[in-house]
């Protein structure tokens, strides 16, 4: 039995590598065994779930809820983003909190992945706001792109940072599916169960995500964003964040100039079969995104979709395109 407060072994731990059955290798043949080039294969490195120790908080500095939280979604470009938020003046990166941790661990803080399984109350609360020391007048946030897809993180982020904004990058989901394939196969050395396919399907279900998210914060507080977007304009995306956060948007110039360029890397490809299965499951998602979300992404960006462009307008953010009607 595990111990109280414990992730049970069937969720946090794996007893050995399982073989998916024989219809799932067939069908992931190329994902399952093709090598990114110019990448060395390696172990995952073990990291313990959760946050990790809370931060010390300086003289002078407060902690309190996040300023800002990026909630969506994991291989959208998620981490160049947020080193252009960190770059801002106004704003504070969070500092690792495990001992000799890299970078990431100061974007992902992944505090609501292990509140599956009790209740969060107000103590969990001012736990979370422990991680965000800050000096007076700058702003902090993190973001951990899972968030968005676990159905309780929402309503406890909401309880934790009421008046967080959000932030969601989204990709063609098709691409999105073939990057985390790429970059779950680089770290583990191989796919070896059927559920590591199953939850990068997942992470594309856009509209679901969304509308989840929508039970639990305004709209006017969720910034959604596109990937294919911020790579054409991305001085543009980047000073309409900095509003939506409250920064003085002159700054993004200065802050590209300095940041990383979005990853480029080769990715594995996807199997004809299998791309037809995934352009089954994402396309009633993209529609619904398109009707329900009409000004969130642009889908001539997304080759896969863009026929989506004849049955809804799309147009630059900040406009209301509707459904055509049938001729």
């Amino acid at each position: 039995m595990a111990r109280a407060g414990s992730v049970p072994p069937a969720f946090g731990h794996r007893a050995g590598r399982v073989r998916p059955p024989r219809k799932v290798q067939e069908i992931l043949g190329h994902v399952l065994h093709e090598r990114t080039s110019g990448h060395r294969n390696q172990p995952a490195v073990p990291v313990e779930p959760g946050p990790g120790p809370v931060p010390a908080c300086p003289p002078g500095w407060r902690t309190g809820p996040p300023d800002f939280v990026g909630v969506g979604i994991k291989k959208a470009g998620t981490s160049w983003w947020h080193d252009l938020i960190s770059a801002h003046p106004q704003v504070h990166p969070r500092t690792p909190v495990r001992p000799g941790a890299r970078p990431p661990r100061a974007k992902e803080l992944h505090f609501f992945d292990v509140q599956w399984g009790t209740p969060f109350d107000r103590a969990d609360a001012d736990r979370y706001h422990r991680y965000f020391p800050r000096p007076p007048g700058l702003l902090v946030g993190e973001w951990t792109p899972r968030y968005m897809i676990d159905c309780w993180a929402p309503a406890q982020l909401r309880l934790a940072a009421p008046d967080a904004k959000l932030l969601v990058l989204l990709r063609d989901p098709i691409e999105r599916f073939r990057s985390g394939i790429t970059h779950y196969e680089f770290m583990h050395q191989r796919i070896d169960h059927p559920r590591v396919v199953v939850e990068e399907v997942e992470y594309g279900r856009y509209a679901t995500a969304l509308a989840r998210l929508a039970r639990s914060y305004p709209r006017e507080q969720v910034l959604v964003l596109q990937y294919e977007r911020c790579v054409r304009d991305p001085k543009g995306e980047l000073e309409r964040t900095y509003r939506f956060l409250g920064l003085d948007p002159d700054v993004a110039a200065n802050a590209l100039a300095g940041a990383r360029s979005a990853g480029g890397a080769r990715k594995v490809e996807v199997p004809d079969g299998l791309r037809a299965q995934l352009h089954a499951e994402y396309e009633p998602e993209v529609r619904r995104l398109l009707a329900e979300w009409p000004d969130a992404v642009d889908v001539n960006l997304w080759p896969d979709f863009a026929h989506l462009a004849a049955v809804f307008r799309t147009s630059e953010p900040g406009a209301s395109p509707r459904p055509r009607r049938a001729n």
